[in-house]
């Protein structure tokens, strides 16, 4: 019984006279993606993709989770392929469904008729097809309101598919149709999510991480690979720059006012991430940030860091609270990575009471103490890159 996937687009189809460039996106994503499984013809009509096992070594299971976190699919489903006969249809209903409809007690039938020229019409079909099924199956009843099961056939110009359940796809666009963007990667649960939800916005990542060895582990600096690990499940190939901190930290320490520390760190952050972003032909930087979260989060913080820098800043998080990220983050997979106690370089040399309302001015002339072009410079003459994941 030949089997496929059929997968249902999702805001795409609002993109008029641009959106054959969104769907050849996400038909070149899916191709780079599903090699995985095996080898599979893709195909795209009437707002739906199809994709055809080319063979028998074809992996159908592992297809589909690549198909479920792919940005630009908002639902798919595994279906049989039937003759254009109401006979070999209502046939493969009762093979293929076989093993749900035994353990199931309520069912209907949906039927979706694009092609015009079969002769039975939509509710014809769930008539003639529910009938079938009730035959083989006595102990099932018909509920078209509150069903168990819902078996679907859909009759188009190419084909007819039986199916059962629908699963929920990634939503979004497909990577690579929104540009490319820097990402500020830290190893705790925010950065991660907000990757991720840039990324189901169609953007290409490049991490940038900092790291402050001896007060950062190796360990640490690991995990942020493993958990961008996870998002390129989602986003595609990344490639991960790692900052040598340590020098700006000290600097910022001996020379700077405490309670101003994060806040001048943060701008260097913002800094370097800019250069290498422009460098990448990146056109945004990407921070977790979530209004009011911590001191350096405020809004009069935030306005002190965005000052340095003159590409927009994306903060997909800014209005959400730490229980909305976290279920994002469990949703993912990046949670249990995430709450790993190895600290990354923003815990370092922490300020007892850091300034939540800083004035720029006071800021400024407090970074003056240090040579910034120098400090920018030895850390971007130091970094290090490396690719996660593959590309789509």
């Amino acid at each position: 019984m030949k089997e496929i996937i059929l997968i249902k687009l999702g805001e795409i189809v609002l993109k008029g006279l641009n959106r054959k460039n969104f769907e050849d996106t996400l038909i070149k994503n899916l191709r780079s993606r599903l090699t995985k499984a095996g080898r599979f013809e893709i195909k795209i009509a009437q707002s739906t993709i199809r994709v055809t096992p080319c063979d028998d070594s074809c992996d159908m299971e592992k297809a589909c989770e690549l198909v479920g976190k792919t940005f630009g699919i908002t639902a798919y489903s595994r279906a049989c392929v039937a003759e254009k006969t109401l006979e070999d249809i209502q046939q493969k209903s009762v093979e293929y469904l076989r093993e749900q409809l035994e353990e199931t007690q309520t069912f209907k039938v949906e039927a979706k008729r694009s092609d015009k020229k079969f002769p039975l019409k939509s509710p014809e079909i769930c008539e003639q097809v529910g009938g079938y099924i009730l035959e083989q199956f006595p102990h099932l009843q018909v509920d078209v309101r509150n069903p168990e099961m819902t078996v679907t056939v859909e009759v188009r110009d190419f084909g007819a598919y039986v199916r059962g359940g629908v699963i929920k796809g990634a939503g979004g666009i497909p990577v690579g149709t929104g540009g490319k963007a820097v990402i500020l990667i830290s190893g705790g649960i925010d950065s991660p999510v907000a990757g991720y939800m840039m990324a189901k916005r169609g953007l290409e990542l490049t991490a940038v991480h900092f790291a402050s060895p001896p007060y950062t582990s190796q360990r640490a600096e690991e995990k942020v690979q493993r958990l961008l690990a996870v998002v390129s499940q989602y986003a595609g190939k990344i490639t991960m720059y790692t900052v040598p901190f340590t020098e700006i930290q000290e600097q910022i320490k001996e020379k700077c006012p405490e309670e101003l520390f994060t806040i001048i760190m943060r701008r260097f952050m913002m800094k370097i991430s800019e250069r290498i972003a422009l460098e990448k032909d990146c056109h945004a930087l990407i921070t977790g940030e979530s209004l009011g979260q911590v001191a350096s989060q405020t809004l009069k913080a935030i306005g002190c860091t965005d000052i340095v820098c003159e590409m927009p800043v994306f903060r997909p998080l800014i209005g959400m609270d730490k229980d909305e990220i976290i279920t994002i983050s469990r949703k993912i997979g990046t949670f249990d990575i995430s709450i790993e106690p190895y600290e990354d370089c923003c815990t370092v040399f922490t300020p007892k009471h850091p300034r939540t309302r800083p004035v720029l001015s006071y800021v400024e002339k407090a970074e003056n103490e240090l040579d910034t072009e120098v400090l920018t410079e030895n850390a971007l003459a130091g970094v290090k890159v490396m690719t996660i994941g593959n590309s789509f």
